[in-house]
Formats: C-alpha cells, structure tokens, sequence
C-alpha cells in the first residue's frame, strides 16, 4: 500500500460487481471503490446481475438488497443455484443495505451471501472487506 491510503496496482485484477439500483448510491460507491484502488461493473438490479455474471467471471459482488425487478436475496439465491448445479466455485456476494438490523443479517445469510455492509458506507469498513476477499483469491 502507498502512502495516500490507496491500494497497489494489484487491485485492478480483483473483478467486483456493483448491483445497486439507486444512481446517488452507485456513484457514492464506486467514487470510494475508485479511492480504495479498485474498478467495478455497475448494474442496476438482481437480473443484470445474473446476466453479467453469465459474461465476465467477477471475484466479489456488492449486492444492494432491495431493487426493482429482481431484489438482491432473490438474485443470490438464482446464482447460488446456478453454481451448485454447475459445481462451480462460490463468488464472494457481500449484501450492502440500509437496515442493519440481525433480522435482515439473517436473511443474507440464509439466501447464500457471504458477508454483509451497512449503509452508508463506512470507507475503513470496505477496505477492509475488499482485502478480506481480495486474499482469499490469492490463496486460491
């Protein structure tokens, strides 16, 4: 890491995908991403998720929970379905969302999603869930 707080180049071969509907919050979080040394593919919803998914091979994805068209527990539940019926290795799918409450922790957990993040997002708190799973890639 340099000096500024920002990663090393490095950081540019983790693939993140960002599926959050609300454009204040997709350009909040990728303006920290960018800060935080990472690039990532914005979508707007659960089913552009999924489709994008089917096209580029992603290391983690922050998933909003409450979007139109396809919410994102519904979207985590479809992918997790796909990769057990494919036996393909879990992505890395982190529920990012306002309510913070066990309950809705629950929920994440129960619909296959690794890990949770409140909003508005805390930079720390990101970082250290992107070097988290960042590692986790290369121990593979």
């Amino acid at each position: 890491m340099d000096t500024s707080g920002n990663l090393d180049s490095s950081s540019s071969s983790f693939n993140i995908l960002l599926a959050e509907d609300n454009p204040v919050n997709q350009k909040v979080a990728k303006r920290v991403l960018t800060h935080l040394g990472y690039q990532a593919d914005v979508v707007n919803n659960g089913e552009e998720a999924i489709r994008a998914i089917a096209d580029k091979s992603y290391d983690l994805i922050l998933m909003d929970i409450q979007m139109p068209e396809m919410d994102g527990l519904e979207a985590t539940k479809y992918i997790r379905k796909q990769e057990s019926e494919r036996q393909l290795p879990p992505v890395a799918i982190v529920a990012m969302t306002a309510n913070a409450t066990d309950d809705d922790q629950h929920l994440c957990r129960d619909a296959g999603m690794s890990g949770y993040i409140s909003k508005p997002i805390q930079i720390e708190k990101l970082k250290s869930l992107l070097q988290q799973y960042e590692s986790l890639k290369t121990q593979k």
